[in-house]
């Protein structure tokens, strides 16, 4: 009898920590670039502490590499439900958030410090407070470092250089007018598409960030890269509303902890990989050209009307970004 009751015991027992370690959720998450790159990281990261910190009662699983589709359907599926959780860009949330075009405006910041010191105060909570209406949450920041202009014709010195290029960019009809004001063509298209794109000449150029750039391997197909900083568009970590509704409270704080923890870690990682992706390119025999100050004046005066055309409604929050970088 004594060892039947013992056997029961461990039964019990092993019954109990199976029990435990059931999710009582198990969600999505989607990214849209490679195993490799720091924001996939970070995402994998944010999953292995939220399974850690809820033991594993909140299972996340991460589709990388665009698998459920580019950033636009991702947005649309996400305010569906059909996806939990994402790490999109700015560009094509501000068509659910037009407020967010104040972050995406061309040259608004001096440089990287400038746009954190922005990010991580009282200006950036406001920015993470402003989708109410558009069945997301934001979560966390993610680095996604300065644009540039590459291309696989010539070498852009000056602003004549730009004149009747046809340039990829993402969904937004800001960096469309954007790029029409420095006198070449915008062409809207899906990142997958950028590559082939470029190979047949559907496009002569495109904008992105050097990791980016590196890993998607687009300097194999456009070996001109101009830095000129136009943009530095930080990405966020979003939550679906209709999932967080669902979470009891305590978990959505956990989620919110290692979201913010997630951010730090992807910002390590960035730093890093943009120093790896430049040597890279270089070594690969990229070609690089940096604006003069005074050519990149003419730059920022052409792109002026974005301001006033997209984020009329924003001049206050617009000059206090523009007195951040001056303390």
């Amino acid at each position: 009898m004594a060892f039947c009751i013992a056997l029961w015991g461990c039964a019990a027992q092993n019954t109990s920590r199976e029990t435990e370690n059931v999710p009582e959720f198990v969600l999505t998450y989607a990214e849209n670039q490679e195993e490799d790159y720091p924001t996939t990281q970070g995402a994998y990261k944010f999953a292995e502490l939220v399974k850690e910190r809820t033991d594993g009662r909140v299972e996340i699983i991460v589709n990388a590499q665009g698998t459920l589709g580019d950033e636009r359907t991702v947005i649309e599926q996400m305010q569906f439900g059909g996806i939990d959780f994402a790490r999109v860009s700015l560009s094509p949330l501000s068509e659910f958030v037009p407020e967010l075009n104040v972050l995406q405006l061309p040259y608004l910041y001096t440089g990287a410090d400038h746009m954190w010191k922005v990010l991580e105060g009282e200006i950036g909570d406001r920015f993470l407070n402003s989708f109410d209406y558009s069945g997301l949450v934001a979560l966390s920041w993610y680095d996604a470092g300065a644009r540039n202009f590459y291309n696989s014709s010539h070498s852009i010195e000056r602003l004549e250089d730009m004149k009747g290029m046809v340039i990829r960019v993402q969904e937004s009809e800001l960096m469309s007018d954007s790029i029409r004001a420095l006198g070449a063509v915008p062409k809207q298209m899906a990142y997958g598409e950028v590559y082939s794109g470029l190979q047949i000449g559907e496009i002569d150029g495109a904008e992105n960030n050097w990791p980016s750039y590196e890993s998607a391997r687009h300097f194999e197909v456009a070996r001109y890269y101009t830095i000129d900083e136009h943009t530095r568009v930080p990405e966020l970590q979003l939550a679906a509303r209709s999932t967080w509704e669902k979470l009891p409270e305590d978990y959505r704080d956990v989620i919110r902890e290692c979201a913010e923890e997630s951010a730090r870690y992807e910002r390590r990682l960035w730093r890093e990989r943009e120093v790896l992706s430049e040597k890279k390119i270089r070594d690969a025999g990229g070609i690089i050209t940096q604006l003069t100050p005074e050519e990149k004046e003419r730059f920022q005066a052409a792109v002026m009307p974005m301001y006033q055309k997209y984020c009329s409604d924003y001049t206050d929050v617009i000059e206090r970004i523009v007195e951040a970088g001056k303390t």
